[in-house]
């Protein structure tokens, strides 16, 4: 070893062959590295190879065209746009009070250059029959033969359309369908049948559920179709494809967008403008936040975090594994001395231990991760619901994750190779430990950590609310605490005289041998404080969650709404829901239709209106009434009288989530009052006689009668301008108290509704149960409204579900797994060092018991050191960030009220600190003791026969 090179080739010749000849210790550190590694690895190849470059993404969205040509439905205004041409604006200022937003069509085949090459490619819905039922898919036509549109569809099996009676579908279609190449399907009230001819998929978009037929041969007689039943017209839209010699630069984008339509250009994303090139992102509040600087620096950060942390627990966990190769190699490493070998030698050689296996777990990564990327390549783009543009490698990436196995594994070795070196040649030959005193400098270094990391998460928690420094400080007073491991060892070790023989030694054993007791007791400290903090936030929020819960109907009710095609398939749902869940009461629902019965609620196509519940001018909250201008009402007030106004009853906000019905009102007889738990026998009496019920107080005015106004011209409303419109007034009868109504405001009899000359349409019903549904209940019931191919509105009210009940097993098992891993690592390396001890105890009569005892033990109380600590550490992060979020809430409920924004006069906001005691207790009495005993079981009773060394 005369040279640097010589030397270090030799250290790295005998630590290859001493990770050879320790096979099991070595797969060990192996494995804990390569796995991060390999999935680290794996995410970088998936992800890059699913990021699609401009021409890649371009060919899916234009196909052979140059651009595609919208309707930004802005009525003909200039628009501003981004160069994808996914997000845009009118390019005026609409916003000022008295201007209304422009919205309408435009005739986008205006703006289309003369010369160019024009392919329409609409778009709509439609009920599809199936094997099953019906089910709701979208109707796409585009001429997919032509060469223009080439690379938008990927044909699978047959062929593309090339007749009006043929479709084709993608594969997702078929799969639910159950029909296949060569089947007929038709639509839901259409007498027309077409031939599936064959199947495709979308490259981008793989569970599209979508057929495709040539232009004109679908969707236009379907509309006819449609309206000649009374129902109203289907909405569609239709984009136009593009191709013209030269393309469209970002100066002729911009041109077009002067007609009010939307362009996106291949050109213009394979070399897109510069930011100060783009007006919209002149806006204010349409700044490209995709390039925002401080974005990429947090998402960086948090990142850096992420992978610091995961270092740190995985050279916490190898770092006593290689400690045990150290010990075990201590009389080599004697030799080596012996012969002329430095202690610089030394280092090198237990260094080159965490090289070699560094080097090895990121060759294995790395090769696993190429292999499995590749090989479930499908899988993954199913999952991913898209097809990779390619199987992208980025070498420079993949090196960078190799070196932090290589880096992870040197800094594991650092430790043991610092202490080995520091061994005499005659400690290591005769195998002597040596006393040496603990460093006083790293725990007043970790105190000083902890000082300053709770310093900043108190601040960030009581002062500045911004979570950063919360789990910043959080992070670092918990490395703090991994530096202070040591010392507070040997605070434990103070306990050692109340107990038995077999703890007390382990105990003293794991004090007295700090070096490997410390770094095992970080690493389960680590898991731990991890576990704990999430754990203790997950409670807290559930506590927090089931507090808000507001239930959207009585216990174990059940609503089934149907809104589209004037509820045509409402006798259907009802009597499958009948069948199916254990029904006690069924309500029948029905809502007012204004128009074309046909309509949806707020329906905006031709013959569509509306209807709305009338607040008499002195019940409206005078925070939120109307000002002909479009300006603020609430402005003219003072904030204290804001304040005021906002625990006014005018301004409540109605009790209850509940469901949402069109204008709160339903049409429905007592039945309903019955399943809603209203018990008042004079709201069943006043439903009778034809009055209308109200549940919200400000709706009834002073002559207790409740006005409502059906709405004829909908822009009108939009717009700010008197609504027209007929007014039915009704005798109210206001149900005394404040009653949970579900989000129900007010009721009506469909007999009362029929005097007024009110038109109804079938809405759905409420079902009372005897018991809560079944899972399996629910599944028949999911299959037969997916038979009807109808959009159901569904809720099962099950009372509030904790969905983080899983979460916190799962952690529990993780830091438990950690912590078992952990200890045994410094029990294999304890038993190392205590052969001797073992082979004196045997030797003065010791029963073969103490030795599966005392491995039992020295496992338990590095487990129970960790836990203890890790507990502690973890719950203050926790705290912080929950009295973060009290702040955040109260300081927004005090603006709100300030304001006097809508639900202001509610209560302040409740954010309880809950900690999760079942968590607490598994991992200070479950893990350590299941660590205890299942070291016992897998140490020899007796060790191997060997002569003790005489020193």
């Amino acid at each position: 070893m005369t040279t640097w090179f010589h030397s270090w080739r030799a250290a790295v010749r005998i630590a290859r062959r001493d990770a050879w000849r320790s096979k099991g210790r070595s797969f060990l550190v192996l494995a804990m590295i390569a796995l991060p590694i390999l999935g680290v690895s794996a995410l970088d190849l998936t992800l890059r190879s699913a990021e699609l470059t401009p021409a890649q993404r371009m060919e899916r969205t234009l196909g052979a065209a140059d651009a595609r040509f919208s309707d930004a439905r802005a009525a003909g205004v200039a628009i501003l746009q981004d160069p994808a041409g996914e997000q845009h604006t009118p390019a005026g200022d609409y916003d000022s009070p008295g201007k209304s937003w422009p919205d309408g069509p435009t005739d986008v085949t205006k703006s289309i250059p003369a010369g160019s090459t024009v392919l329409t490619d609409s778009r709509g819905s439609a009920k599809l029959t199936t094997r099953h039922g019906l089910l709701q898919a979208e109707v796409r036509e585009l001429a997919a033969v032509d060469p223009v549109a080439r690379g938008i569809m990927r044909l699978q099996e047959g062929r593309f359309p090339e007749k009006n009676d043929e479709i084709a579908a993608t594969t997702r279609f078929l799969e639910s369908s159950g029909l296949s190449v060569g089947s007929t399907l038709t639509a839901r009230g259409f007498d027309r049948t077409y031939v599936i001819s064959g199947s495709y998929e979308l490259p981008s978009d793989l569970t599209a559920q979508q057929v495709n037929a040539l232009p004109g041969a679908f969707l236009a007689p379907y509309a006819k179709a449609v309206e000649k039943a009374g129902l109203p017209k289907p909405e569609d839209s239709t984009t136009y494809l593009v191709k013209k010699s030269g393309g469209f630069t970002w100066n002729t984008v911009q041109a077009i967008n002067a007609k009010g339509v939307l362009v996106t250009s291949r050109a213009v994303a394979l070399d897109p403008p510069a930011d100060s090139e783009v007006p919209l992102y002149q806006k204010e509040g349409w700044a490209n936040y995709e390039s925002s600087g401080g974005a990429d620096a947090a998402a960086l950060a948090a990142v850096g975090t992420v992978v610091g942390l995961a270092m740190l627990e995985i050279c916490l966990l190898a770092g006593p594994a290689f400690a045990v190769g150290a010990r075990r190699s201590r009389r080599q490493l004697g030799l080596v001395g012996a012969n002329g070998g430095a202690r610089s030698h030394i280092r090198a050689i237990v260094l080159s231990g965490g090289l070699v296996i560094g080097v090895a777990a990121a060759l294995v990564g790395m090769v696993l991760a190429l292999v499995l990327t590749f090989a479930l390549r499908p899988l993954l783009e199913e999952y991913m619901g898209q097809r990779f543009g390619g199987f992208t490698v980025r070498p420079l990436e993949l090196l960078a994750i190799a070196a932090l196995a290589i880096l992870t594994g040197l800094l594991s070795a650092i430790v043991p190779a610092v202490t080995a070196s520091r061994q005499t040649i005659l400690a290591s030959l005769t195998g002597r430990r040596g006393v040496r005193r603990s460093n006083r400098v790293l725990p007043l270094i970790g105190f000083g950590a902890v000082l300053l990391g709770a310093a900043i998460a108190l601040y960030g928690s009581v002062v500045s609310d911004q979570f950063v420094l919360v789990a910043g400080g959080s992070a670092i007073a918990e490395l703090g605490v991994v530096a202070m491991t040591p010392a507070l060892v040997g605070l434990f070790g103070r306990a050692s005289r109340w107990l038995p023989l077999s703890p007390r030694l382990a105990l003293r054993d794991a004090v007295r041998n700090r070096g490997r007791t410390a770094p095992a007791v970080a690493a389960v400290l680590a898991a731990v404080a991890g576990t704990v903090a999430v754990s203790t936030y997950a409670a807290s929020s559930d506590a927090q969650s089931l507090a808000e819960y507001q239930a959207s109907l009585p216990y174990g009710a059940v609503a089934a709404l149907v809104t589209e095609e004037g509820g045509r398939d409402v006798p259907e749902v009802r009597d499958a829901v009948q069948r199916t869940l254990p029904v006690d009461v069924r309500a029948d629902v029905f809502r007012i239709a204004v128009g074309n019965p046909g309509c949806a609620p707020y329906g905006e196509g031709e013959g569509c209106g509306r209807f709305e519940v009338v607040t008499p001018p002195a019940n409206e909250c005078p925070l939120w009434v109307s000002t002909p201008d479009g300006s603020d009402p609430a402005e003219k007030y003072s904030k204290e009288q804001r304040r005021a106004l906002a625990k006014d009853w005018r301004c409540l906000s109605p009790d209850g989530n509940g469901i949402y019905v069109d204008g709160g009102l339903l049409i429905a007889d007592a039945p309903l009052l019955k399943v809603l738990g209203i018990d008042d026998p004079g709201a069943a009496k006043a439903l009778a006689d034809g009055r209308l019920l109200s549940f919200h107080k400000p709706q009834v005015d002073r002559n207790g009668t409740v006005g409502i106004k059906l709405i004829t011209d909908s822009k009108a409303a939009e717009q700010n301008k008197p609504v027209p419109g007929e007014l039915k007034s009704f005798p109210a009868y206001q149900v005394p108290g404040s009653p949970e109504s579900y989000g129900v405001q007010s009721v009506l009899s469909p007999a009362a509704a029929k005097a007024a000359g009110l038109t109804t349409v079938p809405l759905g019903a409420f079902f009372s149960t005897d018991r809560i549904p079944s899972t399996e209940e629910r599944q028949k019931l999911d299959a037969e409204i997916a038979k009807l191919g109808s959009n159901v509105e569904l809720t099962v009210e099950q009372g509030w579900v904790d969905e983080n009940g899983l979460v916190l097993l799962a952690l529990t098992v993780f830091a438990g797994l950690v912590t078992i891993g952990a200890a045994g690592i410094a029990t294999g390396l304890a038993q190392a060092d205590a052969e001797a001890d073992l082979k004196t105890l045997a030797a003065v009569g010791a029963p073969p018991r103490v030795r599966r005892m005392l491995s039992g033990f020295q496992c338990g109380v590095v487990a129970a050191m960790g836990v203890v600590l890790g507990s502690a550490a973890g719950v203050l992060p926790a705290i912080g960030l929950r009295l973060t979020e009290e702040r955040e809430q109260m300081r927004f409920y005090q603006e709100a009220l300030d304001n006097g924004w809508g639900g202001a006069g509610d209560a302040p906001p409740y954010v309880p600190i809950i900690v999760p005691w079942e968590t607490l207790a598994a991992l200070l009495v479950a893990v350590p003791l299941g660590a205890a005993l299942l070291a016992a079981l897998v140490t020899r009773s007796r060790g191997a026969l060997a002569r003790r060394a005489a020193h």
